[in-house]
């Protein structure tokens, strides 16, 4: 239960207490300001605790935006200011303040909440304010401008506003368009029934399944159904986001749980795909498993872009300015916006071609469509980090090393270089590209060992990629690099074998490692650091797990590689799977900052 120390009696009329009550608040009423710190004594530190003055006349949605939202530790609107457990000691300290300025007598209670956040200001506290834009949030002296401040509240739709702020402000032009417009009705339905943004995730995940499920029957009547579930999928993935902004319903767990499903209906939905074309007689697993390959490495080019530049000094590009100068013209934003194939148009294209034409064709289109939208955007990021004058920070150095995810065979390569040593590419990026070319060279030999030497010289090529920080301008492509290796590796070796089952067990392998890779970034999002050290030791690192995979090939029969490679891929995801969920609620359960994840970016 929160806590709302209410500063005076409230004015005849208002509202104040009863709106405090609909948002979860247990009010209690202050004389003054030593009864307000007595009051602010008596709450349980592991509370949310506001004060806000009796006066107030605002918006019932610009309160709930000021105290209600748990991404902050603090936070205040005019007249009210609330602190999460983590800033309790802040807001303690800034009303012992107050109250001591006073001397022996009683401190007035009349604007003790706004006296308090500026005293938060001046500790260095970092208080959030909301944007409130037309929604009213004052302290009225008198009597005219509290006339008049309740006159603006009537003039200004708080629930229009709310649920407009529901939508994301940046999206796609399907989302936008087609689908926002009423999917934000389908989240207050759910808001008003109680429902939480985690529950609808879930339904979302559950009808992409069935979705994948109708298309598995291979029947024209089966992808029908799975192109219309696949859209009711994307509604509710669109309103889970839009219930979490709509009831400030924000959670370290929920933002995870929202990025992760995400991921998983779209290759379940591959995988869906696949089995339904093999029923009726058309093997395009390795066209699944390249499309899975694509768009996981399209999204680690972004994580790897985003990471590297985000906190990066004298952070300028005459590119970056012309991209920004672009949005500035109507048209071009929505183009540039589709071009990149976002979530939306993505799944409005898979859904329809589904449904009237063929996996093969579906999938061809799509790799055409993602292979488009990955070059524009890897070429526009190369373009603008050769054009940019930055410096780069151990913390992204720090987090693309992580997002390399190289394991034992690496780290032992990078203990043993020379640092003063110059014999060989002594760039980190070109020292990837020259293992993944050899890799690649080696395995479309055709030699059954070849591959193995290819491996052990790209494992040997990422240690000494690592062996020093990952600062230079280009250096964010080494582990989308890394990525199209390992995956690539496992693709060309299972559709080499020629064997039934070996593609679909390289597509659940590939898919449990993509699954640890996707979660080293949302653990990277949310400020938590890389998986344990552990982890990625068992796991054997991408070095580690491409030379398994090649020594495999090359030792075993096509039969008994498919058996191999099944048998890793339920031990990878086993192992990965039980870790990041024991992480993910160990953290909830802790309380961990509350955060957002908005998705992938329009």
């Amino acid at each position: 239960m929160s806590t709302a120390i209410l500063t005076g009696q409230p004015v005849p009329g208002s509202s104040i207490e009863g709106d405090l009550r609909s948002l979860g608040f247990d009010v209690r009423v202050a004389s003054d300001g030593t009864d307000a710190e007595t009051l602010l004594a008596q709450v349980p530190g592991d509370q949310r605790v506001a004060i806000v003055d009796a006066r107030f006349v605002g918006h019932l949605h610009a309160l709930r935006l000021g105290l209600t939202d748990p991404r902050f530790p603090l936070a205040a609107v005019p007249g009210a200011v609330t602190a999460r457990p983590a800033g309790r000691q802040a807001l303690t300290r800034a009303m012992a303040r107050e109250n001591s300025a006073g001397g022996d007598t009683a401190v007035a209670v009349a604007g003790l909440a706004d006296r308090i956040s500026e005293a938060l200001d001046a500790d260095g506290s970092e208080v959030h304010r909301p944007v409130l834009g037309t929604l009213v949030a004052a302290v009225p002296e008198d009597p005219q401008t509290r006339n008049e401040a309740r006159q603006a509240v009537a003039a200004v739709d708080d629930e229009a506003v709310r649920l407009k702020s529901a939508v994301k402000a940046r999206d796609g032009f399907f989302t936008t368009f087609l689908i926002s417009p009423y999917s934000r009705y389908v989240a207050r339905w759910c808001a008003r029934r109680g429902l939480t943004p985690n529950q609808v995730t879930t339904a979302s995940l559950l009808t992409a399944l069935i979705a994948a499920s109708c298309a598995a029957t291979g029947t024209r009547g089966g992808f029908v159904a799975a192109g219309v579930l696949l859209i009711a999928s994307f509604v509710l993935d669109c309103a889970d986001g839009q219930l979490a902004r709509y009831s400030l319903q924000y959670s370290t767990l929920g933002a995870w749980l929202d990025a992760t499903f995400d991921r998983a209906k779209e290759y379940a939905y591959y995988a869906g795909l696949a089995l339904g074309a093999a029923r009726g007689g058309d093997d395009v697993w390795a066209l699944a498993l390249g499309a899975m390959i694509l768009q996981t490495c399209r999204h680690v080019v972004d994580f790897s872009f985003n990471e590297a530049n985000h906190d990066a000094t004298a952070n300028t590009s005459p590119t970056a300015a012309l991209s920004d100068k672009l949005d500035s013209v109507g048209w071009t934003v929505w183009v540039r916006r589709m071009i990149v194939l976002p979530i939306g148009e993505r799944w409005a294209m898979i859904a329809v071609l589904t449904a009237v034409t063929t996996p093969r064709i579906t999938f061809y289109v799509l790799l055409a469509g993602c292979a488009l939208a990955a070059t524009y955007t890897t070429a526009g990021r190369v373009l603008r980090s050769v054009t940019r004058k930055a410096r780069r920070t151990d913390r992204a150095a720090q987090a693309l090393a992580d997002l390399a995810d190289n394991g034992p065979i690496a780290a032992l390569v990078a203990r043993l270089r020379d640092p003063d040593a110059r014999w060989y590419l002594d760039f980190p990026l070109l020292r990837a590209l020259a293992g993944v070319a050899f890799l690649a060279g080696a395995l479309y030999s055709g030699d059954s060992w070849l591959p193995v030497v290819g491996a052990t010289f790209y494992a040997v090529s990422s240690g000494l990629a690592l062996s020093q920080p990952l600062k230079g301008p280009l250096d964010w492509l080494v582990p989308p690099l890394f990525r199209a290796a390992e995956y690539g590796t496992v693709l060309v070796l299972a559709a080499r074998a020629e064997v039934n089952g070996a593609l679909p067990a390289a597509f659940g392998l590939v898919a449990a490692v993509a699954y640890h890779h996707y979660d080293t970034v949302y653990r990277i999002r949310g400020n938590a650091g890389a998986p344990p050290v552990w982890l990625v030791r068992a796991l054997g690192g991408q070095e580690g797990r491409t030379l398994l995979v090649t020594v495999l090939a090359a030792v075993l029969t096509a039969s008994q590689f498919q058996v191999a490679l099944t048998v890793l891929a339920v031990a990878v995801a086993l192992l990965v799977l039980t870790e990041s969920i024991r992480f993910w609620v160990a953290s909830h359960l802790r309380g961990a900052p509350a955060v957002h994840d908005e998705g992938e970016p329009a």
